[in-house]
C-alpha cells in the first residue's frame, strides 16, 4: 500500500511541477509577446487556461490574467513542493 501512495504522491507532484513549468512559460511569453494574434500565447493560453480556471474561481472577478496567472504559479508550485516533503516522509529519508 505503500508503494501505491508513493507512487500517486510522485505522480501528483510530477503534474503540478510541469503546470508550474507551463505557467512560468505562459509569463514569460506574455511579456515578451505584445502582439495579441501570436500563435504562441494561443498555444499557452490554450494549455493554461485549465490549470487557471480553479484559481479565477477564488479570485475576484475583476482580476487581470496575468495576476490569475501569478497567483495559480504560487499554488501549483506549491503543491508541487508538498508532494516532495510529503514523499520525503513516506519514504522516511529528507527531502530531495
Amino acid at each position: 500500500m505503500d508503494a501505491l501512495l508513493i507512487r500517486l504522491v510522485l505522480i501528483q507532484g510530477f503534474l503540478a511541477y510541469m503546470a508550474a513549468i507551463y505557467l512560468l512559460l505562459h509569463i514569460v511569453f506574455a511579456r515578451l509577446i505584445q502582439s495579441p494574434q501570436s500563435q504562441m500565447l494561443w498555444f499557452f493560453s490554450v494549455v493554461t487556461g485549465p490549470l487557471t480556471r480553479p484559481v479565477r474561481r477564488l479570485l475576484p472577478l475583476d482580476t487581470s490574467d496575468a495576476r490569475v496567472r501569478f497567483v495559480a504559479l504560487g499554488v501549483y508550485a506549491a503543491v508541487w513542493l508538498v508532494t516532495k516533503v510529503l514523499v520525503a516522509q513516506l519514504r522516511g529519508g529528507p527531502p530531495g
